[in-house]
């Protein structure tokens, strides 16, 4: 969803007109209870595409707000053209109401050394506005706060290649995190030209050593269907969560990670889990079967996601990730849930015959 359009939606006059981060606060709070009240009436597709927009809004007027601080501060408006973009679930589009900051920032590339100090502040501003408007620092720290991801874009050009050249599991998590990259405002020729960077990038001869899709096949396998050996879902055995069931790990990464690995394979550039599997069959890459299998258990993950146990605070939401046993008693759910992780291990099979075979291929 651009900028553009997010900033469009009728819905959305009160985050357009949020003159401070109290009040774009306040009007995502309102926007967020609306949305919560027709989840259990609306299509998990629409529903998640309605909470993506939502988000995109509020992340896109807080760039507006860290610009205005910084000019009624006397740092000026920025030296430079940028791209604020998002990684992780808000990068594929499939973020829940509670997701933490995925982000990074594309500057443009100059010569002026006032450029460097701005944009320092610049992110530092930007994800201390967006914790104050509700969104959780990243654990792993990919912010703009953070100078891995907030780059001119010959800088992350070189750090891309150096990445690619390095494929150990570090720098494979670091590309699969940018392979996600979604423009959210700012300069959208920024992010496209950064995009076909990546592209070419992805896309070079390949060696043995430097073999880019099967450093990424051996890291996407390394995660495994919450199923057991009987077919049984895995809970969590102890603490806090014992008896509950892991969404992010246990089924929705497992998808996410699975069909990314297929885009970068078949030289899809898509950010979204649900537009690369539409390409894919478009491609007829693999079996459609197998595909529509692939989208039911995305959904159901992606339902499951926003079903989890959260706490509010303060009007705010922070979410668990866990689906509590009280749900997973319920037939359907469980039903549900195991038809899902069967497809994820029938895919995770797939692709470890895939990874044995190229491991003989290079032999």
């Amino acid at each position: 969803m651009s900028y553009e359009t997010a900033m469009n939606h009728v819905g959305f006059q009160a985050i357009r007109s949020a003159s401070t981060p109290e009040l774009l606060r306040s009007a995502r709070l309102e926007e967020q209870m609306t949305l919560l009240g027709r989840f259990s009436s609306a299509k998990i597709e629409d529903w998640n595409r309605d909470a993506s927009t939502l988000q995109d809004a509020v992340m896109s007027q807080t760039t507006i707000l860290c610009e205005q601080q910084l000019i009624e501060e006397g740092f000026g408006s920025p030296p430079a053209a940028y791209a604020f973009v998002a990684y992780g679930s808000a990068g594929r589009g499939e973020q829940t109401l509670w997701s933490d900051q995925d982000n990074g920032l594309i500057i443009d590339n100059s010569e002026d050394p006032q450029v460097e100090s701005y944009f320092d502040l610049f992110g530092l501003r930007l994800s201390q506005l967006l914790e104050e408007i509700g969104y959780p620092p990243c654990p792993g720290k990919v912010m703009v706060s953070n100078p891995l991801w907030r780059n001119k874009v010959d800088d992350w050009v070189k750090q891309l290649e150096s990445w690619r050249e390095q494929p150990g599991w570090e720098q494979i998590r670091y590309l699969m995190i940018a392979a996600d990259m979604r423009h959210i405002s700012g300069e959208f020729k920024l992010t496209e030209k950064l995009r076909r960077e990546m592209h070419e990038i992805f896309e070079r001869d390949v060696t043995p050593e430097r073999n880019l899709a099967e450093a990424v096949l051996r890291n996407t396998v390394r995660h495994k269907a919450a199923l057991n050996v009987l077919g049984q879902v895995i809970t969590e055995q102890t603490g806090d969560h014992a008896g509950d069931f892991d969404v992010k790990y246990g089924l929705y990464l497992p998808i996410v990670n699975a069909v990314r690995y297929l885009a970068i394979e078949y030289g899809i550039s898509a950010s979204s889990t649900q537009e690369r599997l539409f390409q894919l069959n478009r491609l007829e890459a693999v079996p459609y079967r197998w595909l529509e299998s692939c989208q039911e258990a995305l959904y159901t993950a992606l339902r499951f996601r926003s079903m989890t146990s959260y706490i509010e605070e303060d009007g705010m939401l922070s979410g668990t990730g866990y689906l509590p046993q009280t749900l997973l008693k319920q037939k359907e759910i469980r039903r549900e849930l195991r038809e899902a992780l069967g497809t994820v291990k029938l895919m995770y099979r797939t692709l470890q015959r895939q990874q044995r075979y190229a491991e003989r291929k290079w032999l």
